[in-house]
């Protein structure tokens, strides 16, 4: 039962919980900006050059190959898939860790401006004079009486 209560604990301390919040905030943030990178960002830099899409900008390295079959219909080649580099793909998501990063860099600036600037420790005063000190101060004034 004392394992229990010590994960019990452990799970419940704040800095646990603002993790998981913000896990689960980052991962709706990410499928936010990706559906706003994709749904306005990329169309409007496909505008801006010359009604591009880079959804299905690729480099084909190998063409596909179809499927053949001899005139009993048993397979003689296989079928293979292009062999392509997707580059629009890349481009995307490149907008992507932009438009994350700089919205990330916004949060950071406004935390570190929320932040009050903290106090300069005033330094400490000078230590009192200590027993002996004082007592020869009296002495001191006691002889200059005489």
């Amino acid at each position: 039962m004392g394992m229990l209560k010590e994960f019990k604990e452990f799970a419940m301390r704040g800095n646990l919980v603002d993790i998981a919040v913000a896990f689960v905030m980052g991962a709706s943030f990410g499928k936010i900006v990706t559906s706003f990178v994709d749904g306005i960002v990329m169309p409007i830099i496909g505008t801006l050059t010359g009604g591009v899409d880079f959804s299905d900008k690729v480099i084909v390295l190998k063409d596909a190959v179809a499927e053949v079959k001899d005139a009993a219909g048993t397979v003689v080649t296989k079928a293979a898939d292009a062999v392509t580099i997707k580059y629009g793909l890349f481009i995307t998501n490149l907008f992507d860790f932009i438009v994350v990063a700089f919205a990330v860099f916004l949060v950071i600036k406004a935390i570190n401006r929320m932040k009050k600037a903290e106090p300069a420790a005033a330094p400490a005063p000078p230590p009192g004079p200590t027993e002996s000190e004082k007592l020869l101060a009296e002495i001191r004034d006691s002889l200059k009486k005489v």
